[in-house]
């Protein structure tokens, strides 16, 4: 059963408890990620998310570390686009202290001068091996041509200039503007008691900020390219188109189009690429929605030689698709995607994360049977006419390594 609770200070607190587990994972969801910082400060969100850990309310990082690990549980904590979550995975005799380990980061976080400088040194290495993997680089190349000078555009990991440019005080700004609790989300699933939940929430997290954050810039997708360099022997391609916004009507419609066309090792581009031609080792599509936009994006990496014979099938491929999926593919996609939700549920990560994406979505709690009801509601005509209206306008493409590329 899922419970929500509203704090007074407008801290949301929900649950799904989960029989035959001893368990739980508790975790504060922020509904600010990095397109909330300005360009100046541009990595601040992924940043704030790495010091706290290296202490706070009176523990050092290590002193953190320990004790989460002396119960034999894990903290963990991760920075999109549009959300910032901090987690912990505990027996849930320990819920308790998952709570208070995740109030202390975000309410008494120390945030030295010192550790700051360590933890910089610690993202430029992240950024440095992100540049060095072309396969992880390449979709921050293709968000920047996607929403080209937009804070929706830019990476998560921020450049050198503005990781260098952040202070301890921009931490500090950062807390008390983006952690407000009519923003935020106390979840827990497993074994867990709502009500012991509430009052834990109500001690630990007191102390929170009232009101709501303000709304991020809103998105326009512009298309564009971006080419990259490489020398080596592979090269990568990734393609994207506008989407359907977190709550548009033609959202599973155009999910279900994605899946076919590249979602799995029945789909087109995966069996015409690399089945058939053997022209790409991975090929994949993939929709993301955000809330008053989407990306549609296809990915391959195929060998240098290759790289415009493969360019002119992922063309020939998502253009045929968009008039000539057939039923036998919708429902074969469709079910994936029910199965795929209802796996995702038998964990308590799955659970917990579930409700707080329908939380920061829908403000309420929504069943998965009305997610099921809505996919099983959407027609081939629909999954037609949402393939054709992505398709049809401007697109990004981003390319590492290509010896040439097609134009559409």
């Amino acid at each position: 059963m899922m419970q929500l609770t509203t704090l007074p200070n407008g801290l949301r607190v929900a649950s799904r408890e989960m029989q035959g587990v001893e368990t739980a994972a508790v975790g504060l969801y922020a509904d600010a990620g990095s397109r909330h910082e300005n360009a100046r400060l541009n990595g601040l969100a992924h940043l704030f998310e790495h010091m706290v850990f290296k202490g706070a309310g009176g523990r050092s990082a290590r002193e953190i570390s320990e004790a989460i690990e002396d119960v034999g549980g894990d903290l963990n904590a991760a920075t999109d686009r549009d959300s910032t979550s901090f987690m912990a995975s505990v027996m849930a005799e320990h819920i308790p202290l998952g709570v208070e380990l995740i109030a202390d980061m975000i309410l008494r976080p120390h945030f030295s001068d010192a550790e700051l400088e360590r933890e910089k040194d610690v993202v430029l290495q992240e950024l440095g091996e992100a540049r060095d993997t072309p396969n992880d680089i390449i979709f921050d190349d293709l968000q920047s041509a996607a929403f080209a000078d937009q804070p929706l555009g830019r990476s998560i990991l921020g450049d050198e200039a503005s990781i260098e440019a952040i202070v301890a005080q921009d931490l500090h700004d950062w807390r008390l503007n983006q952690y407000r609790a009519g923003s935020l989300s106390l979840v827990a699933a497993g074994k867990v008691d709502h009500l012991a939940l509430v009052d834990l929430a109500a001690t630990w997290f007191d102390a929170l900020p009232e009101g709501e954050i303000d709304e991020a810039v809103p998105a326009s997708f512009t298309g564009g390219d971006r080419v990259g360099r490489s020398t080596s022997d592979q090269a990568h391609l990734a393609l994207g188109f506008k989407g359907p916004a977190q709550l548009d009507p033609d959202y599973y419609a155009a999910r279900l189009f994605s899946d076919a066309v590249g979602g799995g090792m029945s789909s087109r581009l995966f069996q015409q690429l690399r089945e058939d031609r053997g022209l790409a080792y991975s090929v994949y599509s993939y929709l993301h929605p955000y809330r008053e936009t989407g990306l549609f994006s296809i990915y391959a990496a195929t060998a240098r030689h290759q790289s415009a014979l493969a360019a002119q099938l992922i063309e020939e491929i998502i253009a045929d698709a968009a008039g000539s999926i057939t039923q036998r593919e919708v429902d074969r996609v469709r079910t994936q995607a029910k199965a795929g939700l209802l796996m995702s549920m038998e964990s308590p990560w799955g659970q917990a994360g579930y409700v707080a994406r329908q939380i920061s979505l829908h403000g309420r709690l929504v069943e998965t049977s009305h997610v099921i009801a809505q996919l099983e509601a959407v027609t081939i005509d629909q999954v037609h006419e949402a393939g054709r209206a992505m398709l049809s306008g401007p697109r990004a493409r981003a390319t590492i390594g290509f010896s040439a590329v097609r134009a559409a």
